[in-house]
């Protein structure tokens, strides 16, 4: 699939989304919940040119593989609270929306600490 297949999908769910709203709203939020799961997992698939281009940029450059780790898991923490926080948005549901993109912010900033760590005792080294 291509963008533009993944764009037709979104729109068309949402037309028919539109239309179903008068007769059954929650029609209309189970339409958009199927077409956004089949675009996110069509994302998750282009995960891997994701991990092996990370993987070249790792051989080139000798990184350490806990920072690619750290920055993988860091991508997919944003990307499926972006993704469910979005539903419960379109659902109604906003203040749950902002609750798990909190969630997934504070989740990204454990994450990251193993990486902010390191920076501060190469920091401490260059002060040594």
């Amino acid at each position: 699939m291509t963008m533009a297949s993944i764009a037709v999908i979104g729109l068309t769910a949402v037309i028919l989304a539109v239309q179903l709203k008068a007769v059954k709203g929650e029609y209309g939020v189970y339409l958009v919940l199927c077409a956004g799961l089949v675009i996110f997992f069509y994302g998750l698939s282009k995960l891997e040119a994701v991990m092996e281009a990370l993987k070249r940029i790792q051989a080139c450059v000798r990184i350490d593989g806990v920072y690619l780790g750290v920055l993988m898991k860091m991508i997919g923490i944003t990307y499926i609270a972006e993704f469910a926080s979005g539903i419960c948005r379109d659902a109604g549901y906003g203040s749950l929306g902002a609750q798990i993109e909190i969630f997934g912010k504070l989740s990204m900033l454990a994450v990251s600490m193993p990486v902010l760590l390191a920076l501060m005792e190469t920091m401490k080294g260059f002060l040594s």
